[in-house]
């Protein structure tokens, strides 16, 4: 979507680039069939013809609508609607939420229906258990968890 948007913004700007250059005479002059052409049916083209045909005497004689359905014809959009904002940003935040959620779903059917129960070991009787037993057997008496205990006083040294 991002990127029709930019491609039209682009190609638009380029062809109203090209027509202005073909109005101003650097191509040759400009006929009503190339603007035209963009109209549907009988009726809009001979209306748009005999506005081109208006066109060639004075600008003064010509009303505000009659100008403004001129500049239609050779250039389709103002320059405030060429730039006007969407609401596409709208729709990728929507979209990027939903995979989101999508996405916890899954991780919490995961955790309830595939992955096996936490073990008994990781438990905190079953750790102080495994820790008192090393003290007893005196584990690493140098440096490890045996040399951290005072078998005096029965509690950690400070």
């Amino acid at each position: 979507m991002l990127a029709s948007r930019v491609f039209n913004l682009v190609g638009r700007r380029s062809i109203s680039t090209s027509l202005c250059l073909r109005a101003h005479g650097h191509a040759g002059v400009v006929k009503a069939e190339d603007y035209t052409s963009q109209l549907r049916g009988p009726e809009p083209l001979c209306a748009a013809q005999a506005l081109k045909e208006k066109e060639k005497a004075s600008w003064s004689a010509l009303s505000v609508d009659e100008k403004v359905q001129l500049y239609r014809i050779k250039f389709n959009e103002t320059y405030a609607e060429m730039n006007k904002g969407t609401n596409e940003w709208k729709t990728i935040l929507g979209g990027a939420l939903f995979f989101l959620g999508l996405t916890g779903v899954i991780l919490i059917w995961q955790k309830h229906f595939m992955y096996a129960p936490i073990p008994h070991t990781f438990s905190e009787e079953w750790l102080s258990a495994q820790t008192k037993r090393m003290l007893d057997m005196r584990v690493n008496p140098v440096e490890g968890i045996s040399a951290q205990w005072d078998f005096d006083k029965n509690e950690w040294k400070k």
